[in-house]
């Protein structure tokens, strides 16, 4: 018996993590939740609050700000105040800052990956032994690159006012990514996170509070597309920074096209796996499990096409259905699964449409 097959026949007791830290935090705030602009919490303008809501069981887990306009204003003037100031602080200052928050993200490591779970359906063990001990990670990495700036880069300035704009299948690495650079280069933050998974980019507001980070340097604006689209389209952010889609990179492209804006975007794509005949094959079928499977495939480089040289091919693909019996699907945050829900009831359907046109 293969040890694929010995892990499908072994029965699995559940082995829930203990969601009530983050309940608790939830309810501390009355699972209300508004902008973090300018260092303080603000209610939003005009557009009051939309659900955020748990993938795995549809249950609602807090109300969240509706980003207008006028919301997106007030946090580009406060990153604009703000710039100067957190320009002049010297490197080894900033680089502080930045230490302080990468030590915050790791006292409370085990918060924010049970609060990423609960908002994105992703399975415990990976938000917990992969996601935020990588966000720990990149704030050290670039406190370190703060302080060697002017050695490394001299005659370098910073941009000024940033606007970054993340989806939803990282949620908080993906705000580690945009805000950590930004920061230790002396740039200010205007971010906002995806409508699906606003969370953990608010809990992380509270991080900035409490090492202190001057106000309005890191700005957190909530809400759907039109918010995205206010902060894209809002005439006095020097860069904007996007992760997502192809189809909406075209558009933010032709927006800030007549404008001085700098531009960085990250896009959607999927990345072919290719196997030949002389390759580990045991090995192969896990990086390949790992490749497609990993937070549920919903990765924008999975290795969803499958291209295999033929000698091999039906050897690799035996191997592969005898481990695809062996995954484990279930509740988020049960220990013991390796996929949770699909992050929403709109990407399910389109999944499932896709299959029933493979299938016909």
């Amino acid at each position: 018996m293969s040890i694929a097959e010995k892990f499908a026949t072994m029965e699995y007791g559940p082995a829930p993590e203990d969601p009530k830290e983050a309940t608790a935090w939830l309810d501390r705030h009355v699972r209300r939740f508004g902008h973090f602009i300018n260092g303080a919490w603000q209610k939003p303008s005009a557009d009051g609050y939309f659900d955020s809501v748990d993938p795995s069981n549809g249950e609602k887990l807090a109300s969240v700000a509706q980003g207008s306009t006028a919301d997106v204003d007030a946090a580009v003037k406060a990153a604009r105040a703000a710039s100067p100031k957190w320009q002049a602080l010297t490197p080894h200052i900033r680089a502080r800052y930045l230490y302080a928050i990468a030590r915050q993200v790791q006292k409370h490591s085990r918060l924010f990956a049970v609060l990423e779970t609960m908002d994105n359906g992703k399975p415990i063990r990976e938000s917990r032994d992969i996601d935020i001990p990588l966000v720990t990670r990149h704030f050290y990495h670039h406190a370190g690159w703060a302080q060697l700036l002017e050695q490394e880069f001299p005659e370098y300035v910073a941009c000024g006012v940033v606007g970054q704009i993340i989806p939803w299948n990282f949620p908080l690495l993906m705000l580690a990514w945009k805000i950590a650079p930004a920061l230790a280069t002396g740039n200010t933050v205007v971010l906002k996170p995806a409508e699906f998974t606003p969370l953990t980019a608010l809990l992380f507001a509270e991080i900035c509070q409490e090492v202190a980070l001057p106000a309005g340097v890191v700005n957190i604006v909530t809400g759907d597309g039109t918010t995205g689209e206010a902060l894209v389209k809002h005439p006095d952010l020097d860069k904007i920074a996007f992760t997502g889609s192809t189809e909406v990179g075209r558009a933010i492209r032709a927006a800030t096209a007549p404008s001085h804006k700098r531009l960085s975007l990250e896009l959607g794509g999927k990345s072919p796996f290719i196997v030949f005949e002389d390759a580990d094959l045991d090995g192969t079928v896990e990086g390949l499990v790992d490749g497609i499977w990993f937070n549920q495939g919903q990765v924008c480089c999975a290795g969803s096409r499958l291209l295999v040289q033929e000698s091999v091919a039906d050897v690799l693909i035996a191997k592969v259905r005898d481990r695809m019996s062996s995954l484990r699907i279930g509740p988020p945050l049960d220990k013991a699964i390796d996929i949770g829900p699909i992050i929403a009831g709109v990407q399910l359907d389109r999944i499932r449409r896709l299959v029933d046109q493979g299938v016909a």
